[in-house]
């Protein structure tokens, strides 16, 4: 699967979850629920993956953890806030930028609709 398409099964999965569960409960709630949506529908995953921090020459292993990670290729960062920031957006980008990959998703289920939660960056990516 492309990360495009990769992309569109996440959506299809959260929103499924969002539909059950509604706003309210804790990001590892919803982490656990999505996770159960891509296994069902054979979407490859890794769920807490670390991602290390390379600077000078050396790498660094800060303890920065990739909430979900679709098929090597696309990152999954959940919140259950009252309003996305900035620094969420940043915070995804630069998980972007450290591991090189081209796609990333902030999907806060904290919303009435989840339609409005969902926030698409691209690192590089051919639309």
């Amino acid at each position: 699967m492309t990360e495009n398409e990769i992309g569109e099964a996440l959506i299809g999965c959260a929103i499924s979850v969002h539909s059950g569960l509604g706003p309210g409960l804790l990001e590892s709630a919803y982490e656990g629920c999505l996770c159960h949506e891509l296994g069902k529908r054979s979407i490859p995953f890794r769920r807490q993956v670390t991602l290390p921090v390379h600077y000078d020459g050396i790498q660094i292993d800060s303890g920065y953890r990739l909430d979900i990670l679709l098929d090597e290729k696309v990152v999954v960062e959940i919140k259950a806030v009252d309003k996305l920031i900035n620094l969420h957006r940043a915070q995804l980008l630069t998980y972007l930028k450290l591991g090189n990959f081209k796609l990333g998703y902030l999907l806060n289920f904290n919303t009435l609709r989840m339609r409005d939660g969902i926030v698409r960056l691209v690192n590089g990516l051919d639309d």
